[in-house]
Protein backbone atom coordinates (compact mmCIF):
# COMPACT_ATOMS: atom_id res chain seq x y z
CA UNK A 1 0.00 0.00 0.00
CA UNK A 2 1.28 3.36 -0.97
CA UNK A 3 1.70 5.77 1.44
CA UNK A 4 0.13 9.65 1.32
CA UNK A 5 2.42 12.28 1.34
CA UNK A 6 1.50 14.62 3.72
CA UNK A 7 3.02 18.56 4.08
CA UNK A 8 4.00 20.03 6.95
CA UNK A 9 1.42 22.50 8.44
CA UNK A 10 1.71 26.26 7.99
CA UNK A 11 2.97 27.89 11.26
CA UNK A 12 -0.36 29.28 12.32
CA UNK A 13 -2.60 26.12 11.50
CA UNK A 14 -0.32 24.38 13.69
CA UNK A 15 -0.65 26.68 16.27
CA UNK A 16 -4.60 26.71 15.79
CA UNK A 17 -4.46 22.65 16.25
CA UNK A 18 -2.03 23.07 19.20
CA UNK A 19 -4.68 25.13 20.95
CA UNK A 20 -7.60 23.34 20.02
CA UNK A 21 -5.87 20.18 21.10
CA UNK A 22 -4.87 21.64 24.38
CA UNK A 23 -8.49 23.42 25.08
CA UNK A 24 -10.08 19.37 25.00
CA UNK A 25 -7.02 18.54 27.31
CA UNK A 26 -7.17 21.09 30.06
CA UNK A 27 -11.39 21.53 29.98
CA UNK A 28 -11.36 17.47 30.44
CA UNK A 29 -8.42 17.45 33.31
CA UNK A 30 -8.04 20.73 34.95
CA UNK A 31 -4.77 22.67 34.36
CA UNK A 32 -2.42 20.58 36.86
CA UNK A 33 -3.76 17.76 35.72
CA UNK A 34 -3.09 18.32 32.40
CA UNK A 35 0.69 17.29 31.27
CA UNK A 36 2.53 18.30 28.23
CA UNK A 37 1.93 15.32 26.72
CA UNK A 38 -1.79 14.77 27.09
CA UNK A 39 -1.96 18.02 25.00
CA UNK A 40 0.08 17.03 22.55
CA UNK A 41 -1.67 13.49 22.39
CA UNK A 42 -4.85 15.23 22.10
CA UNK A 43 -3.44 17.96 19.47
CA UNK A 44 -1.95 15.03 17.57
CA UNK A 45 1.33 16.35 17.84
CA UNK A 46 4.39 15.40 19.54
CA UNK A 47 5.09 17.11 22.75
CA UNK A 48 8.76 18.70 20.97
CA UNK A 49 6.36 20.63 18.65
CA UNK A 50 4.22 21.54 21.35
CA UNK A 51 7.24 23.32 23.02
CA UNK A 52 8.35 24.71 19.58
CA UNK A 53 4.93 26.86 19.61
CA UNK A 54 4.84 27.10 23.68
CA UNK A 55 7.38 27.42 26.06
CA UNK A 56 5.37 26.37 28.97
CA UNK A 57 1.61 25.19 29.82
CA UNK A 58 1.01 27.76 31.69
CA UNK A 59 1.54 29.89 28.73
CA UNK A 60 -0.28 27.75 26.28
CA UNK A 61 -3.25 27.77 28.65
CA UNK A 62 -2.89 31.78 28.57
CA UNK A 63 -3.30 31.95 24.91
CA UNK A 64 -6.00 29.72 24.61
CA UNK A 65 -7.84 32.49 27.35
CA UNK A 66 -6.89 35.22 25.65
CA UNK A 67 -8.05 34.17 21.88
CA UNK A 68 -11.06 33.17 23.05
CA UNK A 69 -11.90 36.68 25.06
CA UNK A 70 -10.20 38.17 22.03
CA UNK A 71 -12.83 36.65 19.30
CA UNK A 72 -15.30 37.58 21.84
CA UNK A 73 -15.23 41.05 22.20
CA UNK A 74 -14.42 41.57 18.60
CA UNK A 75 -17.69 39.96 17.50
CA UNK A 76 -19.29 41.65 19.96
CA UNK A 77 -18.00 44.51 18.34
CA UNK A 78 -18.58 43.64 14.87
CA UNK A 79 -22.55 42.60 15.97
CA UNK A 80 -23.24 45.57 17.26
CA UNK A 81 -21.76 47.83 14.61
CA UNK A 82 -23.83 45.71 11.48
CA UNK A 83 -27.00 45.58 13.97
CA UNK A 84 -28.90 46.90 17.07
CA UNK A 85 -27.87 44.97 20.65
CA UNK A 86 -31.44 43.75 20.73
CA UNK A 87 -30.89 40.09 19.98
CA UNK A 88 -27.85 39.92 18.83
CA UNK A 89 -25.83 39.07 22.17
CA UNK A 90 -27.25 35.69 22.29
CA UNK A 91 -25.99 34.85 19.00
CA UNK A 92 -22.76 36.05 19.31
CA UNK A 93 -21.81 34.01 22.70
CA UNK A 94 -23.20 31.10 21.15
CA UNK A 95 -21.18 31.44 18.02
CA UNK A 96 -17.96 32.01 20.22
CA UNK A 97 -18.68 28.79 21.85
CA UNK A 98 -19.37 26.94 18.80
CA UNK A 99 -16.16 27.77 17.39
CA UNK A 100 -14.46 26.26 20.07
CA UNK A 101 -16.74 24.82 22.95
CA UNK A 102 -13.40 23.92 25.23
CA UNK A 103 -11.83 27.50 25.26
CA UNK A 104 -14.96 28.80 26.03
CA UNK A 105 -15.80 26.40 28.72
CA UNK A 106 -12.10 27.03 29.99
CA UNK A 107 -12.65 30.72 30.07
CA UNK A 108 -16.31 31.20 31.63
CA UNK A 109 -16.58 27.96 34.15
CA UNK A 110 -13.22 26.66 34.47
CA UNK A 111 -10.27 29.53 34.92
CA UNK A 112 -12.00 31.11 37.37
CA UNK A 113 -11.10 28.06 39.88
CA UNK A 114 -7.84 27.86 38.89
CA UNK A 115 -5.84 30.77 40.63
CA UNK A 116 -3.24 31.83 38.00
CA UNK A 117 -5.82 32.06 35.69
CA UNK A 118 -9.30 33.48 37.41
CA UNK A 119 -8.20 36.87 36.70
CA UNK A 120 -8.81 36.28 33.07
CA UNK A 121 -12.57 35.39 34.11
CA UNK A 122 -12.90 37.93 36.17
CA UNK A 123 -11.61 40.65 33.63
CA UNK A 124 -13.85 39.33 30.61
CA UNK A 125 -17.06 39.10 33.11
CA UNK A 126 -16.03 42.64 34.41
CA UNK A 127 -15.82 43.98 30.87
CA UNK A 128 -19.35 42.26 29.79
CA UNK A 129 -20.96 43.41 32.78
CA UNK A 130 -19.62 47.16 32.08
CA UNK A 131 -20.82 46.46 28.30
CA UNK A 132 -24.73 44.95 29.67
CA UNK A 133 -24.42 48.07 31.69
CA UNK A 134 -24.23 50.16 28.66
CA UNK A 135 -27.38 48.75 27.37
CA UNK A 136 -29.74 48.37 30.23
CA UNK A 137 -29.02 52.34 31.07
CA UNK A 138 -32.31 53.91 30.29
CA UNK A 139 -34.33 50.74 29.86
CA UNK A 140 -34.30 49.84 33.74
CA UNK A 141 -34.49 51.60 36.68
CA UNK A 142 -30.95 52.64 38.28
CA UNK A 143 -32.27 51.25 41.40
CA UNK A 144 -31.86 47.46 39.69
CA UNK A 145 -28.82 48.41 36.94
CA UNK A 146 -26.09 47.40 39.60
CA UNK A 147 -27.40 43.62 39.94
CA UNK A 148 -29.26 43.47 36.65
CA UNK A 149 -26.21 44.02 34.49
CA UNK A 150 -24.28 41.04 36.00
CA UNK A 151 -27.25 38.74 36.14
CA UNK A 152 -27.78 39.44 32.55
CA UNK A 153 -24.48 38.36 31.89
CA UNK A 154 -24.46 35.72 34.21
CA UNK A 155 -27.87 34.41 32.88
CA UNK A 156 -26.69 34.42 29.40
CA UNK A 157 -22.99 32.71 29.60
CA UNK A 158 -24.78 29.94 32.05
CA UNK A 159 -28.10 29.25 29.40
CA UNK A 160 -24.69 29.02 26.57
CA UNK A 161 -22.70 26.43 29.18
CA UNK A 162 -25.53 24.05 29.53
CA UNK A 163 -27.07 24.32 25.78
CA UNK A 164 -23.45 23.01 25.19
CA UNK A 165 -23.22 20.39 27.86
CA UNK A 166 -27.37 19.22 27.24
CA UNK A 167 -28.30 20.86 23.81
CA UNK A 168 -28.22 19.79 19.89
CA UNK A 169 -26.89 22.05 18.01
CA UNK A 170 -29.30 21.38 15.03
CA UNK A 171 -31.81 23.43 17.33
CA UNK A 172 -29.55 26.12 17.88
CA UNK A 173 -32.06 28.88 16.02
CA UNK A 174 -34.72 27.13 18.93
CA UNK A 175 -31.84 28.23 21.66
CA UNK A 176 -31.48 31.46 20.40
CA UNK A 177 -35.11 32.49 20.27
CA UNK A 178 -35.87 31.42 23.89
CA UNK A 179 -32.88 32.76 25.43
CA UNK A 180 -33.53 36.58 23.71
CA UNK A 181 -37.47 36.26 24.77
CA UNK A 182 -35.96 35.59 28.33
CA UNK A 183 -33.54 38.59 28.17
CA UNK A 184 -35.92 40.51 26.90
CA UNK A 185 -38.82 39.30 29.70
CA UNK A 186 -36.23 39.83 32.16
CA UNK A 187 -35.75 43.07 31.20
CA UNK A 188 -39.05 44.25 30.80
CA UNK A 189 -39.29 42.62 34.79
CA UNK A 190 -36.77 45.47 35.59
CA UNK A 191 -38.09 48.06 34.08
CA UNK A 192 -40.70 48.18 36.56
CA UNK A 193 -39.23 46.44 39.50
CA UNK A 194 -38.24 50.04 40.71
CA UNK A 195 -42.11 50.92 40.45
CA UNK A 196 -43.38 47.93 42.91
Amino acid sequence: MARVATRPLPRAERRQVILSGASRAFAAGGFDATSMEDIAEAAGVTKLIVYRHFESKEELYRAILEEVSSRLSGDIRGALRASHPRGVIAPVFLGVARHDPDAFRLLWRHSSREPKFAEYAEIVHQASVVFARSLLRGRVDRAVLDWAAPMSVDFLVDAVLNWLDYGDSRHDDRFLDVANRSLVALIRTWSGAAAD
